[in-house]
């Protein structure tokens, strides 16, 4: 899951768009926006509405291409995108799973943090209201397989905050952004991964 929900956040945010409103904050934000770190909380929800579960963490990204999404709490697993690469490290089961970043991303609600794609070639764009005091965007994905049926960023006063997914299987995972700085500077070091010893490394 928590690939699916970096790689949705990232197309949303790689997205060049030209709409009034929530759509337009959207685009200025892009605009005006090369680095970001925000911390995040993210809960889980079955589709019988029980919270299957919560985590907590830190994400940043550098456009064009590159991110880091670390889960802190409860457990420890890491995501990095290198630009070319996909990496994700779970600690516990010591073991890190490699994608070229093409195949990771594809035409799911996908792209990275820091990408490029416009979002209008994958994703049907929609102006969804003011709720919880946030305005909202709504994206669509136009491919049949891309797992999510839609994808929902809340701005507020031209800042990202939230997102909400909306998966196939009726499952909703809902993030809040905090302490969300742009244009940080952030170490090159962030953004480049090598599995630690005694790890064993699937798909390279």
């Amino acid at each position: 899951m928590i690939r699916r929900i970096l790689l949705a956040t990232a197309c949303l945010l790689a997205a060049q768009a030209a709409h009034a409103g929530a759509i337009d904050k959207l685009q200025q934000f892009l605009e005006s926006t090369r680095t970001v770190r925000a911390d995040f909380a993210q809960t889980v929800v079955a589709k019988n509405g029980r919270q299957a579960q919560a985590s907590s963490g830190v994400m940043m990204f550098s456009r064009p291409g590159k991110f880091r999404w670390q889960i802190e709490k409860p457990y420890s697993q890491l995501l990095v995108g290198d630009g070319e690469k996909v990496w994700i490290h779970d600690p516990d089961l010591r073991q890190v799973t490699v994608k070229k970043a093409g195949t990771a991303i594809g035409g799911t609600p996908a792209a990275l943090l820091a990408g490029d794609s416009a979002i209008e070639r994958n994703f049907t764009l929609r102006e969804a209201g003011d709720h919880d005091g946030l305005e909202w965007i709504e994206a669509i994905p136009k491919a049949q397989d891309s797992g999510f049926e839609k994808v929902r960023l809340g701005f507020a006063n031209k800042e990202l905050r939230a997102m909400e997914l909306f998966d196939s299987l009726g499952q909703t995972t809902l993030l809040h952004f905090s302490h969300l700085e742009r244009n940080p500077r952030l170490a090159p070091s962030l953004f480049h991964f090598v599995p630690p010893a005694n790890t064993d490394v699937i798909g390279e």
